[in-house]
């Protein structure tokens, strides 16, 4: 049986929280609120990088348009200094929209996206 403090049932029962959907924690660095962690982990990363001159720069939370009235916002695209570029996602676990989407995207643009998942902790 577990056993809850009245702190923690009120939190539970109080419909002003709100709870994520995938359980994921928003973080908030620099100014910039991330859906989760890991993100928020793989900015700093980003920015390490960046200090380090590894990467020429990167763009948070691009929105490309997949077809009228449907839109992918990747989380990260990273500019290489070989000129070339990287659409990144960090993932917790992929949801049936976003393998719809990411399907459309890669098909549309001929550019694959990379996943970042569980290695970013």
């Amino acid at each position: 049986m577990e056993h809850w403090s009245a702190e923690e049932y009120r939190n539970y029962t109080n419909k002003d929280i709100k709870k994520t959907k995938y359980r994921a924690n928003k973080t908030s660095v620099d100014g910039h609120t991330f859906d989760s962690k890991k993100e928020a982990t793989y900015y700093n990363m980003l920015k390490l990088r960046l200090q380090g001159k590894d990467i020429k720069g990167f763009c948070l939370q691009p929105t490309f348009i997949l077809a009228p009235g449907l839109k992918y916002k990747a989380d990260f695209i990273v500019f290489n200094n070989d000129g070339t570029y990287d659409v990144i996602d960090v993932k917790g676990f992929k949801t049936k929209e976003y393998i719809a989407k990411k399907k459309i995207f890669e098909d549309k643009f001929s550019l694959k996206i990379t996943e970042e998942f569980d290695n970013l902790k």
